[in-house]
């Protein structure tokens, strides 16, 4: 039934919309993708032809690592230490290889431990000129033979991102390519949503773009190392906590008599709340605010509050592993002050809006996050990548993002839940 409230002006409202338009959203494959909870381990049956059937493990979960007793003295620690290497480069040219894909493959085979802890030292290796990676199979094939294990895309559990090759349940998903989002510099993340994150991440370059595009790379120890003490502190004493969504469909309650919102809010909440936690593997508070993107009242989702440091699942060592670059609403609108502003074209993307808080729900001030964004910024590498370059991340100590673009751009990425080998570099690292 549609229902309807009077105004003061005694003029009927609906509002059924409002609320169709809300469910419709939360409900559809393109806002959520139904998952299955449990353990890390638990895998899921890709609608492949019956010949080509596997089962592809989810993204495994976050491992935070011990609390760090202080914080203070860590970061000190870290500070008088050598500065470690970031992103080394491996050139097919270099090694004599060019031009020539059984040589690549071959030298993939030889060298695939030693590529894997190069990653894990390092943060990352950044692959070029290698002919075998142009195309996706022989991507695939590198990634095989080194001895990574893929995972689906942590997006899995709230969202559906596109494949490069179109197929439904290909391990290589599309890397933001949309000409809707060439104007949309994407902040330095590292990938994980709720509770999953993958061990590692390879992107692909299929096609770079005419203009910009350049793959966004930061060393996560040394954005820890570099930022304001007392800011580290503060932070990881109160944690951090991000809103992971905006509902802003509810405008129209500002003209609803005084004694109806409160009990029309409770209703509204208890709906979108028991749609989202059906969906997600990951607790999921709403709160009502008001203003977000567009100046009206919204509902905000927001996930459990975490570190904004941990230490590395293999090595040990203290990383950044904080999205505010990304999920920061402020430091996103200062962006579009040079870009211009984000395009939110449907209905699905509208809610796609995200911030961060203290994890006490606390504001974080404008001085602050500009200074968190100076000292990442001050940590990227614009990687510029061609046609067959990769970039093999540890997804813990990596941050990554995207510059803006013109023209076609056609970038892959493979999510992995881990590698051959990890328990060696383990046992090395734990004597």
């Amino acid at each position: 039934q549609i229902l309807y409230i009077f105004t003061k002006k005694r003029r009927m409202v609906k509002f059924n919309r409002s609320v169709a338009f809300l469910v419709a959203t939360l409900c559809s494959a393109q806002a959520f993708a139904p998952v299955r909870t449990g353990s890390q381990s638990a895998r899921v049956v890709t609608s492949l032809p019956a010949a080509d059937v596997a089962e592809s493990p989810l993204a495994p979960l976050t491992v935070w690592g011990e609390e760090i007793d202080d914080i203070r003295a860590t970061q000190e620690k870290y500070k008088a230490a050598k500065k470690p290497d970031f992103a080394p480069t491996l050139s097919a040219k270099e090694l004599k290889i060019a031009g020539d894909k059984d040589a690549q493959l071959q030298y993939f085979k030889d060298n695939a431990f030693e590529i894997k802890t190069k990653m894990v030292e390092n943060g990352a290796v950044i692959l070029r000129d290698f002919d075998l990676m142009k195309e996706q199979d022989g991507f695939v094939q590198f990634y095989e033979t080194i001895g990574m294990k893929t995972c689906l895309d942590p997006l899995h559990s709230v969202s559906a991102r596109p494949t490069v090759d179109g197929t439904k349940g290909s391990p290589v998903y599309e890397a933001v390519n949309k000409e809707s989002r060439k104007n949309f510099f994407i902040g330095m993340h590292n990938e994980f949503v709720g509770t999953r994150a993958p061990r590692a991440a390879a992107f692909v370059c299929f096609k770079a773009a005419e203009e910009g595009g350049e793959f966004l790379i930061g060393d996560g120890r040394a954005i820890f190392r570099d930022m304001r003490q007392d800011l580290i502190e503060k932070l990881y004493s109160r944690q951090i906590r991000y809103s992971v969504m905006e509902l802003p469909f509810f405008g129209w309650l500002d003209s609803v008599p005084g004694m109806m919102v409160d009990p029309l809010k409770g209703a509204i909440k208890g709906l979108a709340s028991a749609a989202i936690n059906a969906k997600v593997d990951f607790s999921v508070d709403l709160q009502w605010g008001e203003g977000g993107y567009d100046n009206v009242k919204m509902l905000q989702a927001r996930a459990p509050s975490q570190p904004p440091i941990v230490t590395h699942p293999v090595t040990g060592d203290p990383t950044w592993f904080c999205n505010v670059h990304s999920h920061s609403s402020k430091l996103r609108k200062d962006r579009e002050d040079v870009y211009g502003a984000e395009r939110f074209e449907d209905g699905a993307s509208q809610i796609n809006k995200s911030d961060m808080f203290y994890g006490d729900d606390g504001s974080i001030t404008d001085e602050d996050l500009e200074h968190m964004d100076e000292i990442t910024m001050k940590n990227v590498q614009f990687v510029k990548m061609t046609e067959g370059d990769v970039v093999l991340l540890d997804n813990y100590k990596c941050m990554h993002g995207r510059n803006v673009f013109d023209g076609t751009r056609k970038h892959g990425v493979a999510w992995f839940e881990g590698w051959g080998g990890e328990s060696e570099m383990k046992a090395k690292y734990q004597n």
